[in-house]
This record gives structure tokens, sequence and C-alpha cells, in this order.
């Protein structure tokens, strides 16, 4: 079943959640404030995705970070992210097979099927 990790009220994952729901595609979804972003499932994503590309330079979230905590190494990172859910792109679908797609623009999920 596929996976998608969000956060409720971002319009992104509203349109990734309705792209779905129009394809009659089943998945859960993992929001990423109200359920949390553990250790195991971040390293979960990691082993899927490269660090530098679920880090969302664009939020609010990473505008607020102070330089230093910008300034950021590996370990400093899954730290951040893990204090900071927010700081992950989403949504992320995680497919049937592992696969973890970062985001969401019209007509990403027009391949799926269920």
């Amino acid at each position: 079943m596929l996976t998608l990790y969000m956060i409720h009220n971002c319009d992104t994952c509203r349109k990734a959640r309705k792209a779905l729901d129009d394809k009659a595609l089943m998945y859960k979804t993992h929001d990423l404030r109200k359920d949390g972003l553990s250790a195991a499932l971040l390293e979960h994503i990691l082993n899927r995705v490269p660090l530098v590309e679920v880090i969302n330079k664009r939020s609010k979230t990473w505008r607020d970070l102070s330089d230093e905590e910008k300034d950021y190494d590996a370990n400093s990172a899954r730290q951040l992210l893990l204090q900071h859910p927010t700081l992950l792109k989403r949504p992320l679908l995680e497919l049937d097979d592992g696969t973890i797609m970062i985001g969401y623009r019209d007509g990403d999920y027009d391949k799926l099927s269920g």
C-alpha cells in the first residue's frame, strides 16, 4: 500500500491527496506534525532518498533557523529534521516497491496504478 507522508494543512499535500483519490488509489497517510517523525522513520526515508533532496530550504522553518543551524553536516541535519519535521520536503509518497517520490506537481501520479 502507498504511504503519503504529509502535513494536513499543506496545500501541496492536499493536491497530492486529491490526485490519489481521483485515481482511486489505496493509500495511508502519515502526518509529520500529528504522527511525528521518529529516528527510525527518518532513516527509512534517507535510505531511499538522499539527505540533500529532502531538506526543504524554501520553508518558513528553514528561514527561521540560525546561520549556524543551516551550516549542517549529515548528523546535524538528521537532528534538525527530528526536531523540525516540517523541514522535510513534502509530500513524500512511498510506493509499493519502496521508491519515494518527493513533492507533488500536477501529473506526477498519472502513471501510478492500483
